[in-house]
């Protein structure tokens, strides 16, 4: 098992390859969540995620026979851009294996860095059973993501950072895929400040962690936006760490974690992945278990699909209230649908989209049925919207 000695030569052969990302206060997020919240932006490092600090910590430390030979890796991923980035820093060959469905932008990004990208199955099962086969025909050394001492004691230097940057946190919560971070984190907590809580979280929809360390059986879904900590298998060492140095286990769904994605990127301004999101995804479903505490969050990553964050960012409207759909029925005559926008927009809401139905609706023959795509200022401005149109004489509904 990894010890604080560990940890703490991985930061002395990290210093200078790695950026000193930084942990700092969000008022704004302190007064929504009733915590004090500091920010650690790992989603600044070059990679874009905290990955690389494992993968340089293990890469610095093969044998010249293993360096000459060459690394393979298998990743969803930010993982995959670690090995390939400092593999390609020290002058090694890097293979990634990549599950089929990875986000074009990990994938493209990895390349980039002069890997040799192999897509392998629809899960990081199958890829890492590829990659293992590799390994062992053309002699390469495995780097595994998170069951591995190196990989978890350059992760733990998050946490050596954290508590150099902001003696006083009480509480780190951190995203859990296979462990790696949180074991390295934790390790550093606990030897630093005994009295300080680690607590992890997985998405619902891959609670593999939470089932091995709480004795549940939470059924394992088939996709997340939290790919980043999509495991099914989480590790061997890395739950023997787990189970001695973290304190709580806590699930969230995939709503919890858009929110928390789309409140990073209006109130902090800052881009995260969905794994990087999870953090603030349970400070924000658990306010009462976090209340008053002095919280530090790990911004892990902040590699994301453009196409993804863009429906993330339309849905965050609509929970917001500031794209809403409104369903109008009025006489149909020449200048009904001008009369419904006029009031609209008299209403100060601006339409998006407008459907004109005659066709599919109960309504007499008489009538229309108009539906609407409105840009709001919130709910409250929904019901003005709406009460504006019944009041012009029109039944209005928001769908």
């Amino acid at each position: 098992m990894i010890h604080h000695d560990d940890i703490l030569a991985a930061a002395r052969r990290l210093q200078g390859h790695l950026l000193l990302t930084p942990c700092v206060a969000s008022k704004t997020l302190s007064e929504i969540t009733g915590a004090q919240v500091f920010l650690k932006f790992e989603n600044l490092q070059f990679t874009a995620s905290f990955k690389e600090r494992g993968a340089c910590n293990k890469l610095a430390q093969l044998s010249p026979a293993e360096s000459a030979r060459g690394v393979i890796a298998m990743s969803a991923g930010n993982h995959a851009q670690g090995v390939a980035y400092h593999a390609q820093r020290l002058g090694l060959r890097a293979v990634i294996v990549m599950p089929r469905f990875t986000p074009g932008v990990k994938v493209e990004r990895t390349r980039g860095f002069g890997a040799e990208v192999i897509l392998h199955g629809d899960a990081l099962e199958e890829a890492r059973s590829h990659a293992l086969a590799l390994a062992e025909r053309e002699h390469l050394t495995f780097v595994h993501p998170f069951d591995d001492d190196a990989i978890m004691a350059g992760q733990g230097t998050v946490a050596l950072e954290m508590l150099q940057q902001v003696p006083e946190l009480d509480t780190l919560i951190v995203a859990v895929g296979g462990g790696g971070l949180i074991a390295g984190m934790a390790t550093v907590a606990k030897a630093l400040k005994p009295d300080m809580e680690v607590v992890g979280v997985q998405t619902s929809r891959f609670p593999a962690m939470v089932n091995l360390i709480k004795g549940t059986q939470h059924p394992q879904g088939a996709s997340t936006i939290a790919e980043g900590i999509a495991v099914g298998s989480p590790g061997a060492l890395t739950r023997a760490v787990i189970a001695q140095r973290v304190d709580d286990m806590v699930l969230v769904d995939e709503g919890d974690i858009e929110q928390a994605l789309v409140m990073l990127l209006e109130v902090e301004k800052t881009l995260v992945e969905g794994a990087g999101a999870a953090g603030l995804a349970a400070l924000l479903k658990y306010p009462q278990r976090f209340a008053g505490r002095r919280i530090g969050l790990v911004l892990c990553g902040g590699n994301i699909d453009p196409l993804l964050l863009a429906s993330i960012i339309e849905r965050g409207m609509v929970r917001a209230g500031r794209l809403t759909r409104i369903r109008v029925s009025a006489r149909d005559v020449p200048g009904s649908l001008a009369h419904i926008t006029t009031v609209v927009a008299q209403a100060g809401a601006n339409i998006d989209e407008v459907h004109h139905q005659r066709a599919f609706t109960m309504l007499s023959a008489q009538n229309v049925e108009v539906e609407l795509v409105v840009q709001t200022r919130g709910h409250t401005h929904v019901a003005d919207v709406l009460e504006a149109l019944r009041s012009s004489g029109m039944d209005a509904q928001r769908v």
